[in-house]
């Protein structure tokens, strides 16, 4: 799945710098996820708590988790995560291959939790990203209520096509569903499939709220992306939770005077068959939000300037449009590999913004962009075709 991974937290972090991070082998997925784990620095103080033994190898993810997130800080550092994801392509990712960053982010927290021996701060993780639920499934025949305890370490939101906000979102994944038909549920009191209701109800937030968005779609076996708008605050209330609040909350959560504030945002670049990702990280150092792209680093002035400084020429043109400022970003990153060359593709992808800068017309506009999402499905036959005339010569051309 493709998504943007977006990071709220309770209370302000301690100064540090964002460096770049190396690309090796296709890591920009555990790079941007770094960048957001550095920005946790809660998360840095509980592993710092541990002292662990030498028997413990280089295979142990928590220890290389730690000495990655130290070694961040040291500018002197050439490649601070090289030994982070070296443990991880031993033991759970293979390398030069597409990751899911939500996938990523899980298993890097299971694997710390379950390779950490002191238990005290393997709980610590856990307490410190576990948003705890219950789902609530009631029989519609006998009103008796099935209830599950479950936990998430991000809240997974599925985004609609259109105009979308975060408690819309929100909204939407609290909100009662009926199952009836081939969905009825098997009710332990009456014995037997009975039409029902589901809802899922919040129990208690934690400290650190990530929330996964989840932009793909599957058609009949067709993977799309959306590329809709999902408004988001830099701030706001748990009482935007309101609606799924459980009748068995935790005292310490939904508090009226608490806050989360946005401090790491997690980008997917690209389409449903191949992407790249960078990370947004709000410095505590002058509240200024750095982009993080790999090994470069840039200070951008809000959450829309998302590309390289060399592409602001006309950026501008599609700020206030997500849908078509998601497209131009999606053609940027296939125009990489285009047969001609990055820059003879970025000056046509230019030329053709500049010719429609002036367009108003929500037909038209939409017109424009359905042709764009055409020409990268046109470029996506175009990689996978020279891909598969490349292997078909490696191995099974004959030798002359």
């Amino acid at each position: 799945m493709a998504y943007r991974l977006v990071v709220y937290s309770r209370s302000l972090s301690v100064d540090y710098e964002v460096r770049g991070l190396l690309n090796y082998s296709l890591s920009c997925c555990v790079n941007a996820l770094l960048q957001s784990f550095s920005a946790t620095t809660e998360l840095l103080d509980i592993l710092n708590k541990w002292r662990p033994s030498d028997a413990i190898d280089e295979t142990n993810v928590p220890l290389q988790l730690k000495n990655a997130l130290e070694a961040m800080r040291d500018k002197s550092h050439p490649a601070p995560h090289e030994g982070f994801l070296n443990c991880l392509y031993r033991q759970a990712i293979r390398r030069f291959s597409q990751q899911d960053a939500d996938e990523i982010f899980h298993m890097i927290l299971n694997l710390s939790q379950k390779q950490m021996p002191d238990d005290a701060v393997a709980q610590e993780i856990r307490s410190l990203y576990e948003i705890k639920v219950e789902t609530q499934v009631m029989c519609s025949e006998c009103t008796y209520i099935h209830r599950i305890s479950n936990s998430l370490f991000s809240l997974p939101l599925a985004i609609c096509e259109g105009e979308n906000t975060l408690e819309s979102c929100i909204n939407s994944f609290f909100k009662q569903q009926k199952l009836v038909d081939s969905d009825k549920f098997y009710c332990d009191r009456c014995d037997e499939k009975q039409p029902s209701t589901h809802e899922v109800k919040l129990v208690s937030l934690p400290p650190i709220l990530c929330v996964h968005l989840k932009r793909f779609r599957n058609n009949n076996g067709f993977t799309r992306k959306l590329y809709d708008k999902v408004a988001f605050p830099e701030t706001f209330s748990t009482s935007i939770f309101a609606a799924g609040q459980s009748e068995n909350t935790g005292s310490n959560c939904l508090k009226a005077d608490e806050h989360y504030s946005l401090y790491a945002v997690i980008v997917h670049i690209g389409t449903s068959m191949s992407g790249h990702y960078t990370a947004y990280i709000n410095s505590t150092q002058d509240q200024s939000w750095r982009y993080a792209d790999d090994s470069q680093v840039h200070t951008c002035h809000g959450l829309l300037a998302s590309v390289q400084e060399e592409e602001l020429g006309f950026i501008w043109i599609t700020v206030g449009n997500t849908v078509a400022l998601g497209l131009m970003k999606t053609l940027l990153y296939l125009g990489r590999d285009y047969p001609k060359g990055t820059a003879y593709f970025r000056e046509r992808l230019k030329a053709a913004f500049m010719k429609n800068k002036d367009v108003t017309d929500p037909e038209k506009i939409q017109k424009l962009v359905d042709r764009g999402e055409f020409v990268i499905k046109e470029l996506e036959a175009l990689y996978f075709l020279r891909k598969y005339r490349a292997m078909k010569k490696r191995y099974y051309e004959p030798e002359h």
